[in-house]
């Protein structure tokens, strides 16, 4: 799909819909969605090269362990685990701006890793299931 906020909801829906039919308590998914709209944002606002759009495919897949969440684009090559992490203790008048969004991801998932592949971009985000 095109990298347009407007597509937003559609992913949240689907991941919700994913979710519901694999059977998974509704209690984990707010962290799929923090995490689907902070990338997903990212790739509309910064991800393409100007006068272009990136396109975007994302990918959820359920196992007993896990849950992951994969996004690619196809925008300049960009590794958002390569930012600094935002300094928490700074006033909000001193801290540089972007940032916090990649550091909540990283925050909420176990596991989080960034590839270059075929001209792609791939964040791939994995949380383990709780018993």
């Amino acid at each position: 799909m095109e990298a347009e906020a407007s597509q937003l909801a559609v992913l949240n829906r689907h991941l919700r819909e994913s979710w519901t039919a694999a059977g998974l308590a509704p209690a984990g998914l707010p962290s799929f969605e923090l995490a689907l709209e902070e990338i997903f944002m990212n790739i509309v606002m910064h991800g393409a090269r100007p006068g272009t759009t990136a396109r975007v495919e994302v990918a959820v897949s359920f196992s007993p362990e896990a849950v992951t969440l994969v996004v690619e684009d196809d925008g300049p090559q960009f590794d958002p685990l390569s930012l600094p992490p935002p300094d928490l203790t700074a006033s909000l008048e001193s801290r540089r701006i972007g940032g916090l969004g990649v550091y909540l991801v990283r925050e909420v998932m176990d596991e989080v890793s960034y590839l270059r592949i075929a001209e792609r971009n791939q964040l791939r985000m994995r949380k383990r299931l709780r018993g």
